[in-house]
């Protein structure tokens, strides 16, 4: 029977090895990928309204967009008001080479500080983007024309605000992510087979 420290110092088989340095490419592609976006559906837009989250920017309808948040007040979309997404790159950057580590190490418990270490960050990106959204939503200029009441965008899912259907879903690139955590998960659970009683227990 291990002890839980001889547990956590067992190597990794190359197997395991192998399918971590696999994430490599969708923690890369994730970087580049579009992360989030939102539509705008109302009666004087049939078409709809589009914007599309990137690490590093934002695209589609930003100046239409723009011009409807500025009669209600609301601040001007741009790469300045939306400088949280500048840790994105970084973080995931620091993924890699934490996932490189681990590879490197090769051993449970390094893998299982890279799954702690991937969860925190997944939920404190997706509670920044909802206190963004929240911020934009209730700073709004009481000099406005038209005075709405302060409200929260659609985080997740659809929601109206005055005359429009807002939905809010990920994109291509928070697919890239949740994949590597749930392999993440299913990778630690694999070496987690044949674990001390007593680390079980803890």
């Amino acid at each position: 029977m291990q002890s839980p420290s001889e547990w956590l110092t067992r190597p990794l088989d190359d197997k395991t090895r192998w399918l971590l340095l696999m994430l490599l490419v969708p923690l890369a592609l994730a970087v580049i990928a579009p992360i989030w976006q939102m539509r705008f559906e109302a009666p004087q837009y049939p078409q709809g309204l589009e914007l599309v989250i990137f690490p590093y920017t934002v695209t589609g309808d930003v100046q239409e967009v723009n011009t409807l948040n500025h009669y209600i007040g609301m601040a001007k979309i741009d790469r300045a008001a939306l400088s949280d997404l500048d840790f994105l790159p970084f973080a995931l950057g620091v993924m890699m080479l934490l996932l490189l580590r681990v590879v490197a190490l090769g051993d449970v418990r390094s893998l299982l500080d890279l799954v702690a270490l991937y969860s925190y960050f997944g939920m404190f990106a997706f509670a920044r983007f909802a206190y963004t959204l929240y911020v934009f939503g209730h700073n709004l200029d009481p000099k406005a024309a038209f005075q709405v009441a302060p409200f929260t965008p659609t985080v997740l899912g659809t929601g109206v605000v005055a005359n429009f259907t807002i939905t809010s879903l990920p994109a291509r690139g928070s697919f890239y992510l949740a994949a590597v955590g749930a392999l993440l998960l299913v990778t630690l659970l694999m070496n987690m087979r044949g674990r001390p009683a007593t680390a079980a227990a803890g």
